[in-house]
């Protein structure tokens, strides 16, 4: 584990070296961090990201996304996402993954009353769609670790929430 000031990533990319895959989980919200802050996480740092890996040999790059996403979405969160899921590919990797999943199930340390009423109810509505609204963060990461162990369907496999239960079951 090495720990990186993203301010300054290009001066930590002997982290990224000799890597055969990456994994990206990294986001924050705007409410956290602002919009522009928010672009510079979830498109800017992911981006730099991706090409550090890439410069330092990484051949599979897995990229947690967000269902939804579009670089011509009219809303920033959709529209970021996309942005940035197009930036990860011109990288130029042998094989990248993005995962889409809907919206994640997971304890949080800080305290969103929104996001835990919403979770609360989506809970509920998964036991009558299991796949169509939510999935748990556990079977992200593990249809995360599985893309990597299974052979690719092309260069770039973008996956939904659907096929990140499925995999997620591996």
């Amino acid at each position: 584990q090495a720990v990186v000031d993203f301010e300054r990533l290009s001066e930590h990319a002997a982290a990224f070296q000799g890597h055969d895959v990456g994994f990206c989980c990294l986001g924050t919200t705007r409410a956290k961090a602002g919009a522009d802050g928010f672009i510079r996480v979830d498109r800017d740092y992911v981006a730099q990201a991706a090409e550090l890996a890439r410069a330092g040999g990484c051949k599979h790059f897995v990229l947690q996304s967000s269902q939804g996403a579009n670089p011509h979405s009219r809303f920033l969160y959709l529209r970021v996402k996309g942005e940035v899921e197009n930036l990860v590919q011109a990288v130029g990797f042998d094989r990248c993954t993005i995962l889409r999943p809907a919206v994640l199930l997971c304890k949080r340390q800080e305290s969103r009353p929104m996001e835990w009423v919403a979770q609360q109810f989506l809970r509920v509505v998964a036991r009558v769609f299991p796949v169509a609204y939510s999935v748990p963060v556990e079977t992200v990461a593990r249809a995360m670790v599985a893309s990597v162990l299974q052979p690719g369907k092309g260069k770039v496999e973008v996956l939904e929430n659907g096929a990140i239960h499925e995999l997620g079951k591996a």
